[in-house]
């Protein structure tokens, strides 16, 4: 019902038909895990190529094509003149080093200038990096840097000012809406395989 009332509803997924798209003034057609091209990253710190096998059906893009087309159409098109996602995966880890001085555990600003070929043949590896060696960057090389992955807090120290860990205590919050004999479910939607909680 919120959103039949919304003047103007965006949707963008992976399937062609669903409640949520019922509602939806503008439908963004978006490729699924198996299309994907990218990197993720495990809750271990890991990242890895995902390279999609299949391409996309009809007309649905990637997230980042998207998301570029968007911003292009609000006027923001220089800052997000993106043609292939090792430019994304670039200025990203350009950006875990942005004003860091060894302050933050996560920087992937080692991996800031790979070439389209150096990203194309990324091996997993896991941050952070303890040692690095410069890889040949040049357009063709498919040369990678050499990272060694650290483990963190081995000197036991934390990313605090005094090293020293921080804990916070919370005080326990009621959900705004619980479950009652009239509405029994609590909902949890996703939109893809490798996705979880609402999108």
């Amino acid at each position: 019902r919120a959103l039949s009332k919304c003047g103007m509803v965006v949707v963008s997924d992976i399937v062609e038909s669903n409640d949520t798209l019922s509602y939806a003034h503008i439908a963004l057609p978006a490729s699924g895990w198996s299309e994907k091209d990218g990197t993720v990253t495990n809750s271990e710190r890991r990242i890895s190529r995902q390279r999609g096998i299949l391409p996309p059906p009809g007309s649905a893009k990637h997230d980042w094509q998207i998301l570029c087309e968007v911003a292009g159409k609000m006027g923001f098109g220089e800052a997000f003149n993106f043609t292939h996602p090792s430019q994304i995966f670039c200025e990203y880890a350009g950006l875990t080093g942005y004003q860091n001085n060894g302050k933050r555990q996560l920087d992937l600003s080692p991996l800031q200038a790979l070439s389209e070929a150096q990203y194309n043949g990324l091996s997993p590896l896991q941050w952070p990096f303890q040692t690095v060696t410069k890889a040949k960057n040049t357009a063709s090389s498919n040369s990678q840097p050499s990272l060694t992955s650290k483990r963190p807090f081995e000197d036991k120290r934390f990313s605090t000012p005094s090293g020293k860990a921080k804990l916070i205590p919370v005080t326990y919050r009621a959900p705004l809406q619980v479950t009652s004999d009239a509405y029994p479910f609590v909902v949890n939607s996703g939109r893809a395989r490798d996705q979880w909680h609402t999108i």
